[in-house]
């Protein structure tokens, strides 16, 4: 990596002069309004986006806490070692990578000041072209899917040792430079790059560790996947033909897992398609609701702005470098 850039990323924040000033804890309320300790996207993600990035905070024990979003770690010097759900303690070092997944818990012991490591915040609508970009089944892309849909199993991560793969090197740092720079219209890059990250270790890195899920987390794997190629017509008997499961049975474990029944998931893998095409196409709204599987177009308006906080057309306007050229 540039070493001007890993410069930048080990300039010591004010909440590490802080501790350095000795003030060693970890103000939780500068992380989530909650009582137990899971970080809130909404505090460290501007309104609209769906991807940002912060350095570890070094210098004191980082506590055990959870996310309401997936952070994916890249050590980019150093190391860092961190105890994911009391039970896996991983060593990560420099070039190492680490998936968690919402609902997983870690905790993080002292780095010191050239042990720098980069959290990306990442909501799972994010995640629609880069899944899009792995074709061939594989645990990573069994992972995307289960976090994209918003699987909050506790026990999901993955941990890839990426020191000397080189394109993925390259990708992580041109993904940390457009993150920093914060140029409007760079989210389709984004999604792209972290797109290409992954088609790389699916094919380069064989050096990955997984935590290990029971039969009932399988079953909600085959769920996701079927949401994912058929979202446009799936249902809920549907699935449950193809899994061998009665429909009661699934929804039931669908609910335990996920905190969201069969509908929600498949309203938000149509909505997380509607964005991208919003994103990435002329197509109209219209046109937009027909292809990801609705018939009722004031239904749709109204999900889409349940769930994003604005109209279709607003939404393209913000975040689309196709804006100009798109039907209104």
């Amino acid at each position: 990596m540039r070493s001007e850039l890993i410069e930048h990323l080990r300039a010591i924040s004010e909440e590490e002069q802080k501790i350095l000033d000795g003030d060693t804890s970890i103000h939780q309320d500068l992380y989530t309004s909650g009582s137990d300790f899971v970080i809130d996207s909404d505090k460290l993600l501007e309104t609209g986006r769906l991807i940002d990035i912060r350095t570890h905070t070094r210098f004191t024990d980082f506590p055990e806490h959870g996310h309401n979003y997936v952070e994916i770690t890249y050590v980019v010097s150093g190391a860092v070692t961190t105890t994911v759900n009391r039970e896996d303690t991983l060593y990560m070092r420099e070039g190492d990578l680490l998936m968690l997944g919402p609902g997983a818990r870690h905790s993080i012991r002292r780095c010191g000041l050239n042990d720098i490591a980069v959290n990306f915040i990442i909501l799972p609508e994010f995640f629609s072209r880069p899944l899009a970009m792995v074709e061939q089944e594989n645990i990573l892309r069994d992972f995307i899917v289960s976090v994209a849909a918003g699987n909050s199993s506790r026990d999901r991560y993955l941990l890839f040792h990426t020191r000397g793969i080189v394109p993925v090197e390259n990708l992580i740092e041109n993904l940390i430079w457009t993150l920093i720079i914060r140029r409007h219209g760079m989210n389709s890059i984004n999604q792209t790059t972290l797109g290409l990250v992954f088609m790389n270790l699916s094919l380069l890195c064989s050096d990955v560790r997984l935590s290990q899920g029971g039969e009932k987390q399988r079953c909600i794997l085959e769920v996701l996947r079927y949401i994912e190629d058929n979202y446009q017509s799936a249902t809920l008997n549907s699935c449950a033909e193809k899994t061998g499961y009665s429909a009661y049975y699934l929804s039931r474990l669908i609910k335990n897992y996920t905190n969201m029944n069969f509908t929600e998931l498949l309203q938000q893998r149509r909505l997380q398609q509607a964005v991208y095409y919003l994103e990435n196409t002329t197509l109209t709204a219209d046109d937009i609701l027909v292809r990801i599987g609705y018939d009722n177009s004031s239904y749709f308006y109204r999900l889409f702005r349940k769930k994003y906080g604005c109209s279709p057309r607003r939404y393209r306007l913000e975040h689309s470098h196709l804006a100009s050229a798109a039907e209104t």
